[in-house]
């Protein structure tokens, strides 16, 4: 069953923004990504020209940047434009045929997909960031703590108090817990982060966790703050906090080791990235769709389940042939190993892995003028 789409609240380090463009020249240097043949050609020798223009997550606005000057140094003649508005308005604006392409941490619904088809023919939908969500503390005396998926949701929804909680101590028997008081930290704005973890607790812990998926946090109490950089300042502040945000935001905070089946797995770019691997596509959706349904409650070893999965959104069929081979060379260097590395970089992302990169190519080949 499909889960509740997320709709991502603008993260602060990017609530400025209005409208991201590509960088002009004048800084094309300070990025140093070239793109590679996917691309349109090596730099200095495309024959690409024109503008596109796309909307969508704000998770995707640090890689956004990062993608556009990587692309802009192979085809200078390009400019691409991405307004991160929100998923919910990055997939109103495609569907209505405002944008170019889009992007939405949230697949489209089965009512969204029939309509964007009559837009496009055929819907293409690619994973392009994937991002762990870590659970950062701050526990005096305390570095490194193993959580059980059934403990952490208890922690959340505030059954488990004390940070010596038997259950606590029974993940981490060589640990000297204090009887410090549990504050979890949670998101006070709607957030596709808050989304997606819910989404995990719900899956990994129902019993443990009795709230509906949502993008507003469903429990009372506790200590709320606004956006990523408010929950990270809330735990970095304070004695006994515990919250949930991008970890490329958490910095020199403690995290979680999270149970995996028979083992305890810290976020990674790899381990996360591995969610993917294990996870389906959804079911009855086109040829070119590789949205997912994701395995949280996996038990492979070496992944890490709490994640944030965002896609790009573009048509097989444009009316304008320039559009459509521009559109396919900015969605080729975004997969592009150069482009996933340029992401991660800018963005603490995880890159796609190769062979999700080769099954997705061919999704991205196929855009052609109708």
């Amino acid at each position: 069953m499909r889960k509740t789409r997320a709709r991502l609240a603008a993260i602060a380090a990017v609530s400025a923004l209005a409208l991201v463009t590509a960088c002009s020249s004048d800084n094309e240097s300070d990025n140093g990504n070239g793109a590679g043949g996917s691309s349109g050609g090596s730099e200095g020798g495309s024959d690409l020209s024109g503008t596109i223009s796309g909307a969508g997550a704000s998770s995707q606005a640090a890689a956004q940047q990062a993608w556009q000057a990587g692309f802009l140094a192979a085809n200078p003649d390009t400019t691409v434009n991405y307004d991160p508005v929100g998923s919910g308005g990055g997939r109103e604006q495609f569907i209505a045929g405002g944008t170019d392409f889009g992007g939405t941490d949230a697949a489209l619904a089965d009512d969204e997909l029939a309509t964007a088809t009559e837009r496009c023919t055929e819907v293409i939908e690619v994973p392009v960031y994937v991002s762990p969500i870590a659970l950062a503390f701050n526990v005096e005396g305390v570095d490194e703590l193993n959580l059980q998926p059934a403990t952490i949701a208890g922690i959340f929804n505030q059954e488990i108090t004390t940070w010596n909680d038997e259950a606590i101590a029974a993940d981490n028997p060589d640990v000297e817990l204090p009887d410090t008081a549990i504050t979890p930290v949670n998101r006070s704005d709607a957030s596709g982060t808050t989304e997606n973890f819910v989404e995990y607790l719900l899956a990994v812990a129902p019993d443990a966790w009795p709230h509906e998926a949502s993008d507003e946090w469903p429990v009372s109490g506790g200590e709320a703050a606004q956006g990523t950089s408010g929950v990270v300042q809330a735990v970095s502040g304070g004695d006994g906090t515990i919250g949930y945000a991008d970890a490329s935001q958490v910095g020199d905070l403690s995290t979680v080791n999270v149970g995996v089946g028979e083992e305890f797995v810290s976020y990674s770019p790899e381990a996360a990235a591995n969610v993917l691997e294990v996870s389906e596509r959804l079911e009855g959706r086109g040829e070119y769709d590789f949205a997912y349904e994701l395995a949280r409650d996996t038990t492979e070893a070496g992944t890490y389940p709490i994640v944030l999965v965002s896609y790009a959104m573009a048509c097989a069929t444009y009316d304008d042939a320039a559009k459509a081979e521009l559109v396919k060379a900015y969605l080729s260097y975004v997969i592009s190993e150069e482009g996933q590395a340029a992401a991660a970089e800018a963005a603490g992302s995880a890159p796609i892995s190769d062979t999700l990169r080769q099954e997705l190519q061919p999704a991205i080949d196929a855009i052609a003028a109708g």
